[in-house]
């Protein structure tokens, strides 16, 4: 049995909304998961990711309440039946690429396990991490242990914060999201200058990113465009594969000191475009810097395209 460390227990109360689903894993998975911006080792964070002893995790605290934008081409009604609540329970101290037990479990408003999911996106849980700055970017399926109890055991790349948004759906009832914060020890980095280039070459990809309209405004639908080609010779990709249901997902976050459920976005791909081709319909909530990652599935090969956008 693994010993750990007192622990703190991160609470988050989460409401139900109209619904849609997250989606997707991290970086060029032709160089297995690391050949996104970050090049982080994710190789631990999947969803067949083993059970942790959680015993001594038992240390109550308060997480930020969730909420999402979503597709806007997949919005559907949905009936607003019960509440919920995540509690995240991790070690007390984090440290730099350190694999680390993570635990999140679903409870009514009683504080009773919610036990049955349904399947999203060919998953029953979808987590986005990012650290705080934005630089680092993750997208995992823990797995699901039972009692309502999901577990990973990731690996966090330098020292400072990061956001947790949890998307999953109990059995029959409509899809939550939860955001959840946690902190990794050391002294930060600084910041790595942000790239505002718009065609950029994940391995053996090269993705190109584009808008339908010179300039995005808030609150504005618009169509955010990605053309991928074969890096070496320059011609539309022709593997393009499914990817948890979908030709392609996109996760948009918004720069911001402290991220909160109202700076982030997740939409998935529209139908019927030409070959190397993957579009997204969406909108931005507020002016800003939005950070995106676009993530599809290359013959087997999960690549992650990540652009800056500015919304006036």
């Amino acid at each position: 049995m693994n010993r750990f460390i007192p622990t703190f227990l991160f609470a988050s109360s989460l409401f139900l909304f109209q619904g849609c689903s997250l989606l997707s894993k991290t970086a060029d998975a032709s160089d297995q998961e690391q050949q996104s911006m970050e090049h982080h080792d994710m190789s631990n964070m999947d969803e067949d990711s083993s059970h942790h002893d959680m015993n001594n995790m038992n240390m109550d605290g308060e997480s930020t309440p969730g909420n999402s934008h979503h597709d806007m081409s997949n919005m559907q009604e949905e009936t607003v039946k019960t509440e919920t609540e995540a509690k995240l329970t991790v070690p007390d101290a984090i440290a730099p690429n350190q694999s680390f037990p993570l635990a999140i479990n679903i409870q009514d408003s009683a504080g009773n396990p919610v036990s049955n999911f349904d399947i999203s996106l060919e998953k029953r849980m979808h987590l986005i991490v990012v650290s705080d700055d934005l630089e680092f970017f993750a997208h995992i399926h823990p797995k699901y242990t039972d009692q309502g109890q999901f577990d990973i055991e990731p690996s966090l790349p330098k020292a400072g914060n990061y956001t947790l948004f949890s998307d999953y759906k109990p059995a029959g009832d409509a899809e939550r999201v939860s955001l959840m914060h946690l902190s990794v020890a050391g002294t930060k980095e600084a910041s790595a200058k942000i790239d505002k280039s718009s065609t950029k070459s994940f391995g053996k990809t090269k993705v190109s990113f584009s808008t339908d309209k010179e300039q995005i405004k808030a609150n504005e639908p618009l169509t955010l465009k990605f053309d991928i080609q074969d890096t070496a010779t320059n011609t539309p990709v022709k593997d393009l594969q499914p990817y948890l249901g979908k030709t392609g997902h996109l996760i948009i976050v918004k720069q911001s000191n402290t991220l909160t459920s109202e700076d982030y976005i997740h939409a998935h791909a529209t139908e019927g475009t030409a070959l190397g081709k993957v579009d997204f319909e969406t909108q931005f909530p507020e002016p800003g810097k939005y950070k995106l990652w676009g993530q599809f599935n290359r013959n087997g090969k999960i690549i992650t395209a990540d652009f800056w956008v500015n919304v006036l």
